[in-house]
């Protein structure tokens, strides 16, 4: 049998650890987008599946960032750049670096794990779940109309993408307080954010950024896209909305009445609307916005009492949970899960389990957005007492639908 040895790499092995991700994914390689890349992630944090002979075939990446929680937020791992070289699949090789890298994780003060699925099949194996859905918006914008402000609250400008990075940054910051699902972003995610390399917009325009003022300063902004396009009937345009934050419904509408009137268009198309998306209430004809439901981020319970104990509940709640993980058997058990006002508790329990699920249904209802009662009228989780399934759902949910504005 070959030999693997699964490891961190080294700065000699970057440029093979990308490249094999990147051939994976159908990627070429850039070294502009490289070094952006490579400035987002700590080599310590990297796992490299190294064959004697073939040097990095399989790779895997966890970076800190903090993530918005119901109530707060934790210190979480974002698994990024997954990948196995197709010369050596069908090996086992994602099994092993999939579980090295959360029995790694499990070690450290990071008590969940969160990703972007490129195949979502693959993941539930290994304990993720789906924690938030997104609306993709393919609008056509000659059917659309916002409702204008009874009066003027503020103004939209135009702020030249190398002078934008201050002012969105402390809007965005403001928007994810109270956001579930949304992920802090480092300086190095930052520069990431507003670098736009030409390769990167598949024959678009340069990024573009409106900003909101409001009578206290900067309360919203949007980046987009334009990609040219005409036919036998004139200019069809089409605005690609790449992020659209606002802190207040005044500068939301505002940068989406903007959005919906771009000179020349047809068309606006946005891949991260939230599940209660104002846009779907506030215009016209709802169904001209051609929404599509799709998973966004899954998540994973790294440290079972930590993770739980770090959120909020909207309810009090006193129940048992007995819950299987086969990778993480620290999380594995009867587990006493009491919220009584401000007092929290979770701990290990020889009572009787009132609700039986496995970690990865535990992870998708985490943030609030998928439904504990849902996933047992899927057959995901069990109710062992009855009635107790419905406090602990209720409990389980959240007054804002978890978002994740951004694939990492």
């Amino acid at each position: 049998m070959d030999n693997y040895e699964l490891r961190p790499i080294t700065e000699d092995e970057v440029f093979s650890f990308q490249r094999c991700f990147g051939k994976a994914f159908g990627h070429d390689h850039h070294d502009d987008e490289a070094k952006l890349l490579r400035d987002q992630y700590e080599l310590g944090r990297t796992l490299a599946a190294v064959h004697e002979r073939d040097g990095v075939v399989g790779t895997g990446v966890s970076m800190r960032r903090e993530l918005g929680i119901p109530g707060g937020t934790v210190p979480a791992a974002h698994v990024t750049l997954v990948s196995v070289a197709g010369t050596h699949r069908r090996r086992g090789l994602l099994r092993r670096l999939m579980t090295r890298q959360l029995t790694d994780l499990a070690g450290t003060d990071e008590p969940v794990a969160v990703l972007w699925p490129s195949e979502p099949a693959i993941y539930g194996r290994y304990g993720y779940g789906p924690a938030t859905y997104t609306l993709e918006f393919d609008a056509d914008n000659r059917e659309l109309a916002l409702p204008a402000a009874a009066e003027p609250y503020g103004f939209l400008r135009e702020v030249e993408l190398a002078d934008s990075l201050k002012v969105i940054e402390e809007v965005f910051d403001a928007a994810r307080a109270d956001r579930p699902g949304m992920s802090g972003r480092t300086p190095a995610g930052w520069r990431a954010v507003v670098a736009d390399p030409e390769h990167q917009r598949h024959g678009r325009s340069a990024l573009r950024t409106i900003v909101h003022e409001g009578p206290d300063g900067p309360d919203g902004y949007a980046m987009f896209r334009m990609e040219r396009s005409s036919d036998a009937t004139g200019p069809q345009a089409v605005v690609h909305v790449e992020e659209a934050v606002a802190t207040g419904l005044d500068a939301y509408r505002e940068l989406w009445r903007f959005l919906f009137d771009v000179d020349l268009t047809r068309r606006v198309r946005y891949d991260y609307g939230t599940l209660d998306e104002p846009l779907r209430f506030l215009v016209t004809d709802p169904r001209r916005l051609g929404a599509r439901l799709t998973d966004g981020v899954w998540l994973r319970i790294l440290d079972l009492p930590v993770a739980l104990a770090a959120r909020a509940y909207p309810v009090d709640v006193d129940a048992v949970l007995d819950i299987t993980d086969d990778l993480l058997p620290g999380n594995a058990g009867r587990w006493h899960l009491r919220v009584a006002g401000d007092e929290l508790t979770c701990e290990r329990t020889d009572r009787p389990a009132d609700v039986a699920l496995s970690i990865a249904e535990l992870g998708a209802a985490y943030l609030g957005g998928t439904s504990l009662a849902a996933l047992a009228v899927a057959g995901r989780v069990t109710e062992l007492r009855e009635g107790a399934l419905a406090p602990l759902s209720a409990a389980f949910g959240w007054h804002r639908e978890p978002a994740a504005i951004e694939v990492f």
